[in-house]
């Protein structure tokens, strides 16, 4: 939870948007883009995944300002095969790239059954999830990844190779449980680190290393040096695929020549982005596949809980309580974000009322 949230009432999560939405117009994006930009950020939040949240907003528009980000990109769309397209994002935010892959996806694979789409020249998504949940919502399994700058060293090595390199997935199911991961290749997603620091806070042992390859739990230090890999070799494995689907087969940069998000403000991004899609009604007909998956989600069900745990739960279902309640209650965030967002509002021109909503 963000510093002091104990003393700061909630802010509504309809108000959260709304004026999460007004930055992004000032800065130039088109109404519906800024609103679904303004979403993904508020989603991350509503999960508990304050890292993807909000926060991002003084970054993005300060990339924003400086023409690292595209506020009106032409999103270009080739299809190479009967399943298969490529997307030249054209520098766009990433949220707004990859709500037209997410688009793409969805058209091939209604006639074809299943859909790859390979993005380049686009930038931070925010979380993965969202993706996978409007894949999955059409009734397709779905399967997205996102390279990063990086920040992670390779299994073995003390300097930053592989960005954290997100990865996430759904599946659909026929009742309200669900079944959506999404999970950064490095034992902590950066952002997590980046909190520490602005709370004043250590990070704990083997999250990272710091510049000299040892051990650190000091979140400066570790901010200075690489994070590590989540399940040593086989993490960094993982970090090695996600980069061939998203960067290096699509066209997008990749390892070291892609710049820093935070500190090179020079640079665009040219992340990558890798959506794939399945029809799983191309395999059983009907509603057999749902059937199924219930009848496969049952059996989770029955397996008895270890000390400490109440039930067992699938993979999602944790963020969506916490989703649950704050719709319910609305979003507690920290001054240090809400003065973030008021100064990006402040420099085009918008007066925010989520200061006075706060207070």
């Amino acid at each position: 939870m963000p510093e002091n949230a104990h003393a700061l009432p909630p802010v509504p999560v309809a108000l959260l948007r709304c004026e999460t939405a007004r930055i992004f117009k000032g800065y130039g994006l088109p109404e519906a883009d800024a609103e679904y930009v303004a979403n993904v950020l508020v989603e991350a939040d509503l999960r508990g995944v304050h890292s993807h949240g909000v926060t991002r907003v003084p970054i993005y528009t300060e990339r924003l300002s400086r023409g690292l980000f595209n506020a009106r990109p032409d999103i270009r769309v080739v299809q190479t095969g009967a399943a298969i397209a490529s997307i030249d994002g054209d520098n766009g935010m990433g949220a707004v790239v990859a709500r037209k892959a997410v688009q793409t996806a969805t058209e091939i694979a209604s006639t074809a059954g299943s859909a790859v789409i390979g993005v380049k020249k686009t930038n931070h998504f925010g979380i993965a999830a969202i993706y996978a949940e409007e894949l999955v919502a059409q009734g397709l399994i779905a399967l997205v990844t996102s390279n990063a700058p990086p920040t992670m060293a390779p299994y073995g090595g003390r300097q930053a190779f592989f960005g954290t390199n997100p990865m996430a997935f759904g599946v659909p199911t026929p009742g309200e449980r669900t079944i959506l991961a999404d999970m950064a290749t490095s034992t902590v997603a950066r952002g997590k680190i980046i909190l520490a620091r602005q709370r004043g806070e250590d990070i704990p042992p083997g999250w990272a290393l710091d510049t000299e390859g040892r051990p650190t739990t000091d979140a400066d230090a570790a901010l200075k040096g690489v994070v590590l890999p989540f399940g040593g070799a086989k993490g960094s494995a993982i970090a090695l695929l996600v980069d061939v689907l998203s960067a290096v087969m699509t066209g997008a940069g990749f390892g070291t020549d892609l710049p820093d998000f935070y500190e090179d403000l020079d640079r665009p991004g040219n992340i990558g982005h890798f959506f794939m899609a399945i029809d799983p009604a191309r395999f059983e007909a009907g509603d057999a596949f749902l059937k199924r998956i219930g009848r496969y989600i049952e059996m989770i069900a029955d397996c008895p809980p270890a000390e400490g745990f109440g039930e067992v739960l699938l993979p999602g279902e944790v963020e969506a309580q916490k989703r649950s309640h704050h719709l319910a209650h609305g979003v507690v965030l920290s001054p240090d974000i809400l003065n973030g967002m008021a100064k990006a509002a402040e420099r085009v021109g918008v007066a925010l009322s989520l200061q006075t909503a706060a207070q």
